[in-house]
């Protein structure tokens, strides 16, 4: 996705000084396009857009209304989504959705990512886990992806972990029922991003932001995720 490249010199109005420089920090955006084409999970509801108002005679603003599931796209995962008794995205704490991770490559493992495929990189984890599982983002619904073994979860929240984020459409493969993976999460009172775009990220830490929306009844959020350099 795309990356953000500031200039290292004075910007307007600035003076020079004996001193150097700081270079912004790169960014990457690692949050999939949300629009009419973006593939939901089977059954959910895809993004669609009406306009209330468009700029004309009368009328000085566009203005426009947008349907569409909170699953759609880069997104948080409320425990209320596998949980009826459980939390609102609204009222989870905003603390694992902002700070260092680690970005690591489990890359064609196969359908469920196990523990020996991320320990090469557990030393010293950091709270919050980003897993490159493809090597594109998928522009189409497919349900061959790879997704957490049970097992996993457990292992990183044995290591302090808060927060899991993956590339594919969901911690659980698409035709599980029973979710252990999800319901693991939760058991370990641990939060989860899913449809991440990872394509041009290298293995390593960086800081991750991805806020979810102070939605009060909802069961996810979508997210603008963008990983910064350390």
């Amino acid at each position: 996705m795309s990356t953000d490249r500031t200039h290292n010199g004075p910007g307007p109005g600035q003076k020079t000084s004996g001193a150097s420089v700081q270079r912004p920090r790169r960014i990457w955006d690692i949050s999939p396009p949300l629009h009419a084409a973006t593939p939901p999970f089977p059954g959910d509801t895809a993004y669609q857009q009406q306009w209330a108002a468009r700029i004309g005679p009368g009328c000085p603003v566009n203005v426009s209304a947008i349907t569409m599931s909170p699953h759609l796209g880069a997104h948080a995962d409320a425990p209320l989504h596998y949980a009826d008794s459980a939390a609102a995205i609204g009222a989870v704490d905003l603390l694992p959705y902002l700070g260092r991770c680690r970005v690591i490559h489990a890359i064609d493992v196969g359908p469920l990512i196990r523990p020996e495929h991320l320990a090469d990189a557990a030393d010293d984890l950091p709270p919050r886990v980003l897993v490159r599982s493809c090597r594109t983002a998928p522009l189409v619904w497919s349900d061959e992806f790879s997704a957490f073994a049970a097992e996993t979860i457990d292992w990183l929240a044995d290591r302090g972990v808060l927060l899991v984020g993956i590339d594919s459409q969901s911690v659980d493969p698409a035709a599980s029922k029973d979710l252990p993976s999800h319901h693991r999460l939760l058991a370990r009172d641990m939060r989860v991003l899913e449809n991440l775009v990872l394509d041009e990220v290298q293995a390593g830490d960086y800081e991750l932001i991805a806020l979810p929306l102070k939605l009060v009844e909802a069961d996810a959020s979508p997210v603008r995720a963008v990983l910064r350099e350390l």
